[in-house]
């Protein structure tokens, strides 16, 4: 009874444990008790346990009965008496005590009876601790499953949630690096921004190539518990790794990876939690990414893959709002009409994507580059001189006239505002820009003319 009130007063496994031996001992104190356990369970140093192996030639065979049967097992050497008492639970068995005599005795079936007792009562506490914590770990990640997929429905920027679900692995699983890699149709494969620096490296990337493969044939789960043991490592200084196919409506989308340098650091339980957070989150990616495609598309022109006017101009008066300056470039191509008459309109439309890729390839990150109509195109540099402006134009000037194919030229009108000199105003940087295009044209075309209105003001910059 003493027994059974401290094995039922704690859930704690490792407790549990250190007072079967302690009951032993009590009852048979020139017994040499050992726990032969079938589960990695953490238990204090100073518990007397050993690893339960069966089915192994190394194997003990009678303790290997006990276990399968659930029946005690006596080996009785010469004098000395070994006993493998199962520790029988409802559900199964949980291990074998192995309870040696370090003198010459004969138990009656009475006291292997109360032996048996003792097990099974431990056994029963022991189900009942385990049963107990896997339902805190169940409630554990249904309680992570629930907030994930909330947080996911929250936010439709695909950065954001890339970066909240990495952060999410790494806190749950103690993962050091988190990659997320998208399969688009046509073939090739994207690392997600957000992904950890791992796996943002090009020969990480390249050394996945042949998971990648793998990944897009099988399309099942992957678990490595150490990758140097396998005929192919991926990555060299990681031993564990995860892998969990994304697919949405029986199609694949992508695979999210989870590595550790430490072999065999992911528990199994971790694999198949790892599974349920990525099913529940890949709509949440896919609907993120469908977003920004529809947003893309409707701010972009579909020709030269520039901004549309629209967007433009909301980004003007969003600068205009908060910048101290700006700068307006509205490009025309010139003699389009001829270049459409002598090469027709495929050519024509070409030489506009050929003049778009040399303005982008002549701006910084936050400028706008956009389609302003048929050939004209327009740039607006934030928080820009007037001088450098000038530069920048004078620069695509000269580009296009010699990466062009067939060969063109280019006319820019450039107006400014600072909120120093000028006020402000959308319509009246316009107005500027396309009467400095218009003398442009006039006075030679291939070449870059300010704004009259700038000069007046003393902010021609030259």
């Amino acid at each position: 009874m003493q027994v059974t009130k401290k094995f039922h007063s704690t859930m704690n496994i490792e407790e549990i444990l250190g007072e079967i031996i302690d009951a032993l001992h009590t009852a048979y104190p020139s017994f040499l008790v050992h726990l032969l356990l079938s589960q990695e369970w953490k238990v204090k140093a100073d518990i007397p346990t050993k690893p339960l192996t069966y089915g192994e030639e190394t194997g003990n065979k009678i303790v290997e009965h006990a276990y399968l049967t659930g029946d005690i097992q006596i080996d009785q050497t010469g004098e000395r008496m070994t006993l493998y008492v199962p520790l029988r639970g409802k559900q199964g068995v949980y291990g074998v005590m192995e309870i040696k005599s370090s003198q010459t005795v004969i138990l009656p079936r009475s006291e292997i009876d109360f032996i048996q007792m003792l097990a099974d009562t431990g056994g029963n506490a022991l189900e009942n601790a385990e049963l107990y914590q896997q339902s805190r770990n169940l409630i554990h990640d249904l309680q992570l499953i629930n907030e994930t997929s909330h947080q996911l429905n929250l936010n439709l920027r695909l950065a954001d949630t890339i970066n909240f679900m990495v952060q999410q692995i790494i806190e749950s699983f103690g993962a050091e690096h988190v990659g997320f890699i998208m399969f688009h149709p046509k073939g090739e494969s994207t690392v997600l921004e957000g992904s950890t620096e791992l796996f943002l490296k090009e020969d990480t990337q390249v050394k996945l190539d042949s998971l990648i493969t793998k990944m897009k044939r099988e399309k099942d789960p992957i678990y490595f518990g150490d990758l140097e043991s396998q005929e192919k490592q991926y990555l060299t200084e990681y031993k564990s790794m995860l892998v969990v196919p994304m697919i949405q409506s029986n199609e694949l989308k992508g695979m999210v990876l989870a590595v550790h340098r430490l072999p065999y650091y992911f528990t199994f339980e971790n694999f198949k939690l790892l599974q349920s957070l990525v099913h529940h989150s890949t709509l949440a990616f896919t609907n993120s990414m469908l977003h920004e495609e529809l947003e893309r598309l409707v701010i972009t022109d579909h020709l030269t893959k520039l901004y549309s006017r629209s967007h433009l101009d909301e980004r003007i008066q969003d600068s205009m709002y908060k910048d101290g300056q700006g700068a307006f470039l509205l490009l025309d191509i010139d003699n389009f009409k001829l270049i459409n008459d002598t090469f027709g309109h495929q050519v024509g439309d070409d030489i506009i994507i050929q003049v778009a890729n040399v303005m982008k390839k002549n701006i910084r990150t936050d400028d706008i580059a956009a389609r302003w109509g048929g050939e004209e195109l327009a740039i607006y540099l934030p928080r820009v001189e007037l001088s450098i402006a000038i530069t920048i134009a004078e620069r695509i000037v000269q580009t296009v006239a010699i990466e062009t194919s067939p060969r063109v030229t280019v006319s820019i009108g450039v107006s400014h505002w600072s909120a120093y000199k000028n006020p402000p105003s959308l319509d009246h940087l316009f107005k500027e820009a396309d009467q400095a295009l218009y003398r442009a044209k006039e006075t030679g075309k291939n070449q870059v003319v300010v704004s009259d209105w700038n000069k007046e003001k003393g902010m021609e910059g030259v």
